[in-house]
């Protein structure tokens, strides 16, 4: 039977959602703050595995460069990481773009400039999809870690085919090369993050005042078991960043909130199920996440020499045994 369905938030996951639910004839009805001219943008890279093009059409104007490996920097030693799949460094508003279209065609009710305050009433479902800060998380004073992220924007064209990642303490400094522009930011916690961004920036002698600087709360996932947040209303859902569904090692959550997303699709009829689902394609990449940051860190930072210098790398569900191995021999 028909449902009516309501979507907290009009980002990626809350737009790819809307759109696929309403492909498959639920009627829905998605809730976005931002009004329509402003709500493309977000705090993110849009560094993003091809493994996207498996979930949105992305057509090549999207595309602002591609990235085959990513160099991890230590005091002592540079490793190569190479992707694969590669990734995309994409423009996020022309994703967005597409992603409304798509839902216009299927006819989605999209409410732009719609505050959420409370629950909505008169739906069968509702899933919230708005973000770290998510309201329905908030209003249930659950709290889950954070780490900050931020971004400076630079106005020059650079479109080397690689990212330059440099660990620093709880998280890592970065350089993304998007072809019209490069990306210097930083992931770590909220205390120290901008002033590690401020010195790697002077560092390279670049000041803020160049480029368009944002930055966001991150969600980071507990690593125990139940590491994500799911609520305990029936017939209430989240999925991606209001979930706290990222990667520990990158904070990146396009692909896993991508993944989660047709999940919950699947399982739209079965609030426990989905939570089964979730917890057996997550929980184990969660913790391995977690062990395999912390050794790559210790073995750069104090025997680098056991390091590889290169290796083949699956970004988004990493393959734990496989870089042991290459360790070994080594």
């Amino acid at each position: 039977m028909k449902k009516r369905i309501a979507i907290i938030g009009g980002g990626i996951i809350g737009m790819y959602l809307a759109w696929r639910l309403s492909e498959r004839g639920e009627e829905v009805v998605l809730f976005e703050k931002k009004e329509r001219e402003v709500a493309d943008f977000k705090c993110c890279s849009g560094l993003v595995s091809e493994r996207i093009k498996d979930f949105i059409p992305i057509d090549k104007e999207m595309v602002k460069n591609k990235i085959t490996h990513c160099k991890i920097v230590f005091p002592r030693k540079s490793i190569k990481l190479y992707f694969n799949p590669n990734h995309l460094a994409l423009d996020r508003e022309a994703v967005m773009r597409k992603l409304i279209s798509l839902n216009e065609l299927v006819g989605t009710d999209l409410r732009f400039g719609s505050m959420i305050s409370e629950i909505p009433n008169g739906f069968d479902r509702v899933i919230f999809c708005d973000g770290a800060n998510s309201f329905y998380r908030v209003k249930e004073e659950e709290k889950i870690p954070f780490r900050l992220g931020a971004q400076l924007l630079v106005p020059r064209r650079d479109q080397v085919d690689y990212v330059e990642t440099y660990p620093i303490k709880s998280g890592f400094c970065w350089k993304i090369p998007r072809g019209d522009s490069i990306e210097y930011g930083v992931m770590a916690d909220s205390d120290y993050a901008i002033g590690e961004l401020d010195g790697f920036l002077k560092e390279r002698g670049i000041d803020r005042s160049e480029g368009v600087f944002h930055s966001a709360v991150i969600p980071q996932p507990r690593f125990e078991k139940e590491s994500l947040y799911f609520g305990e209303r029936k017939n209430i859902f989240t999925c991606g960043d209001a979930m706290g569904l990222t990667k520990p090692w990158s904070g990146g959550g396009i692909i896993w909130g991508l993944t989660a997303a047709d999940i919950l699709i699947k399982n739209i009829d079965y609030g426990e199920r989905y939570k089964r689902e979730i917890r057996r394609k997550f929980y184990y990449n969660i913790g391995k996440g977690y062990i395999s940051n912390a050794m790559v860190k210790w073995v750069g930072s104090s025997i680098p020499f056991l390091l590889p210098n290169s290796v083949t790398y699956d970004n988004d569900f990493p393959d734990m045994l496989k870089s042991f191995i290459s360790l070994i021999k080594r």
